[in-house]
């Protein structure tokens, strides 16, 4: 378990200095996500002493939201004068996200039912 969450973090970690060396606007995390699912890809497979902390991670998710909306609390006046933009760009993104995944599934569905054909 402690491997797991050990290449949880040195992904992470590579993952930020990729981005402070190239200077890119990702965070180091996603760019971390994306070296483990590289790294995942290569292997094959979720190896279990990986897959134990990730799924207690993602079981206790809701959890790491907190810090997150404890600082927009710092924001909150700015989020007041800007509530009707938050608001439109909330619903315009979840709008693109719904809509291109039931495309995306649509599309694979119909490659899968070729395919068996």
């Amino acid at each position: 378990m402690v491997q797991g969450f050990l290449i949880l973090l040195i992904c992470q970690l590579m993952g930020e200095w990729l981005m402070v060396w190239f200077g890119w606007p990702i965070p180091g995390p996603v760019a971390g996500m994306l070296l483990l699912l590289i790294g995942l890809m290569f292997f094959g497979r979720v190896p279990d002493g990986l897959r134990l902390p990730a799924e207690g991670l993602v079981r206790h998710l809701s959890l790491l939201f907190v810090p997150a909306g404890v600082g927009l609390m710092l924001f909150a006046e700015t989020l007041a004068q800007q509530w009707l933009t938050i608001l439109a760009s909330l619903l315009l993104s979840t709008l693109i996200t719904l809509s291109l995944t039931g495309w995306m599934l649509q599309a694979w569905e119909t490659r899968q039912y070729k395919h068996k054909e």
